[in-house]
């Protein structure tokens, strides 16, 4: 099966992450890589691996981005991943023994946040489609990121992949920013029925960051994982923050001033 599969990463400014991503691809022959014009040590970490192939495209969407990447894939099989996530030694041996005749396009699989390389007993990440059949998918934008939708039957994976970002919190400060700016505007464009509850919680501006830092931290166990659980839900209530900060400025800056002129 292995060799069926191309690893297929998206990049911009992620020296931090890529290689420890990379050393966990080592099995595969090919790994396609679209970097949106990285300006810090991304593309000598990337040369270094000969199985990298770097196409650089500047960046619009994540949807347009991914699907782009996909044009390059010449393998039966697409294993999708952020520069951030570590494939475990467990995920990739389940892989091997999946069956080269099954029925299946897409294999969804969970993650485990990790902090600074500790895995967390929790995490609000969803589990992802990240192993598919590339003439079966195609990906569609989604807020500030995307949906990939693959035509016929998905089963989930048992094992997981750890996601472990570590850029400087300035870096993420700037990424969020950028993110929830995107998210406004799903938020107040989508029907409220439409809306899923967190969501709807989301538009209310108030809770949601008190929300997300108790489920964070006691639903999910948080606590328990000591300063690196508390890392994590205080980074996650920043970020909840930002977006009712964004939201109050668009629906009283924004939307007033539409309303004058």
């Amino acid at each position: 099966m292995l060799q069926e599969v191309t690893p297929l990463i998206l990049t911009y400014n992620e020296a931090p992450n890529i290689g420890r991503t990379l050393q966990h691809l080592a099995w595969a022959t090919k790994i396609v890589v679209v970097d949106s014009y990285s300006n810090d040590e991304t593309l000598e970490i990337l040369q270094s691996y000969p199985q990298v192939q770097v196409f650089q495209r500047k960046f619009d969407t994540h949807a347009i981005q991914w699907n782009y990447g996909l044009e390059k894939i010449q393998s039966q099989w697409v294993l999708s991943l952020d520069a951030d996530y570590i494939v475990t030694d467990e995920l990739v041996a389940e892989i091997v023994a999946l069956p080269a005749d099954s029925q299946i396009n897409g294999y969804f699989t969970r993650f485990k946040y990790c902090v600074f390389g500790k895995p967390l007993r929790g995490t609000i990440l969803p589990p992802r489609q990240v192993l598919f059949r590339k003439d079966k998918a195609i990906y569609i934008d989604d807020g500030h990121t995307q949906l990939l939708q693959v035509n016929g039957e998905s089963a989930m994976l048992s094992s997981y992949i750890h996601h472990d970002d570590r850029k400087p919190l300035s870096r993420w400060l700037w990424a969020q920013d950028r993110y929830m700016v995107i998210e406004v505007k799903k938020l107040l464009e989508t029907p409220v029925d439409e809306l899923s509850l967190g969501d709807r919680i989301r538009r209310q501006k108030l809770f949601a960051p008190f929300v997300i830092l108790f489920y964070c931290l006691i639903l999910k166990g948080g606590i328990l994982d000591g300063w690196a659980g508390y890392y994590y839900a205080f980074q996650r209530m920043l970020a909840e923050t930002l977006l009712s900060i964004r939201l109050i400025e668009y629906e009283k800056y924004y939307q007033s001033s539409t309303h004058k002129d």
